[in-house]
């Protein structure tokens, strides 16, 4: 088993086991904000698979693709001035912690569905990462109110370890569907499955619905 396969092996123990990362838990019994099997924790662990891409701003691109009238290859310079949008939503990590109130900015999915046009063909997204991971959505769960692809997280610039400069935030489904270091994303007729999904993570990912595995 080489090293990439043991980080693998490890996060999928994390994952079942409902851990991840460093946590300081705060007590919220009977918060119901809360999803099934979920506690709420005051920091933001971490958890990837050992590589975190060192990717300057200035090469910095994010291609959006595939069954759309108006291809883009966006540069930093582009993605910022479009990235005026704020939201507030929870976020809920498939190895059972929470994090309320997290302030995001960056550019709505709604947005770029307006920049991109998606043709009637279009019923799936593949999220794809500079550090070569893949997640899947289908098309009306990323177009929605909450959804962004996010550069500043509580008013600061998102870190490294956490997916900067540019990471997918879908406050509904588990964390994993918010692909960090994003790169490409591509409209598809078809519902092509992600990194994990295709490891026995659930397709859909719902934490109301506590839907971590297929």
């Amino acid at each position: 088993m080489d090293a990439n396969e043991r980080l693998i092996k490890a996060k999928e123990n994390w994952a079942r086991a409902r851990r991840g990362g460093e946590e300081r838990e705060v007590f919220e019994e009977g918060n119901d904000r809360l999803p099934p099997g979920q506690h709420l924790v005051e920091t933001w662990p971490v958890l990837d698979l050992g590589y975190r891409p060192d990717i300057p701003l200035s090469e910095w691109r994010l291609t959006v693709n595939g069954f759309v009238a108006n291809p883009i290859v966006w540069t930093w310079e582009e993605f910022l001035a479009e990235a005026t949008f704020t939201s507030v939503s929870d976020f809920h990590c498939v190895t059972s912690w929470s994090r309320f109130d997290n302030e995001w900015q960056g550019v709505s999915f709604k947005r770029l569905i307006e920049v991109v046009k998606p043709l009637s063909l279009a019923q799936f997204v593949l999220f794809s990462a500079y550090d070569d991971y893949t997640t899947n959505l289908p098309l009306d769960a990323c177009d929605d109110d909450d959804v962004l692809l996010a550069y500043q997280w509580n008013g600061q610039p998102l870190s490294k370890e956490h997916g900067g400069p540019v990471r997918m935030i879908v406050p509904k489904r588990y964390a994993w569907k918010g692909a960090k270091w994003v790169k490409e994303i591509t409209f598809s007729d078809r519902d092509q499955k992600g990194f994990w999904e295709v490891r026995g993570y659930s397709n859909s990912a719902l934490p109301w619905r506590n839907d971590r595995y297929g």
